[in-house]
């Protein structure tokens, strides 16, 4: 498929992989048929898609930008989604380490780690988060689809040539507080120290 886009359009300079999906679960109730489906969409995948991009670009000799969404949970792992946390923890190493083979050759690979999102897979909009206070969020909202396009965008530039190998938390503050409290808490009580 990635040969095939590069075909129709000319040529490859930038590469996003943006896919994932989980089932939540208990780690003791998760079959190994759902773990290898998991890990195969969230990280099988990108790999696969990763290096058909990097592929073409060493070949093209012309440099590229490689940038995988990735998650927060990449970071910090959260109860219930073994599966998910595991590859999206893989998928930030893989980076590093493309990041330390591909610079020979122009090409950068960086991950944005989003936190919470509203975007229409979870049913809501950029306004809707505007309308949604998370208290255990710093910035009390989650993110627009908007605010991690910019990040990528940044990635993608001339701007960033010199970054790679670096994981961009796209959560509003979330990391800070925690792998359960970000999303969680019920109340602003925390904000007064």
């Amino acid at each position: 498929m990635v040969d095939d886009l590069a075909e129709g359009l000319g040529g490859l300079d930038v590469f996003v992989n943006n896919a994932g999906a989980s089932v939540p679960r208990p780690f003791l109730e998760v079959p190994l048929s759902e773990w290898r489906d998991t890990v195969a969409l969230n990280l099988d995948g990108a790999f696969a898609g990763m290096q058909a991009a990097a592929r073409r670009m060493v070949a093209a000799g012309a440099g590229g930008r490689i940038i995988a969404v990735t998650s927060v949970h990449a970071h910090q792992p959260r109860v219930g989604l073994a599966a998910y946390i595991a590859a999206k923890h893989g998928l930030s190493g893989l980076i590093k380490t493309m990041a330390q083979e591909l610079g020979e050759h122009g090409i950068t690979a960086n991950a944005v780690a989003p936190g919470e999102i509203a975007t229409a897979a979870s049913g809501r909009t950029s306004a809707d988060a505007d309308r949604t206070h998370r208290p255990g969020v710093p910035l009390g909202r989650p993110g627009k689809a908007e605010e991690v396009a910019a990040v990528i965008a940044f990635l993608a530039s001339a701007e960033a040539s010199y970054v790679t190998g670096a994981d961009w938390s796209v959560d509003g503050g979330m990391l800070q507080m925690g792998p359960q409290a970000g999303s969680h808490l019920a109340d602003d009580s925390w904000r007064e120290g």
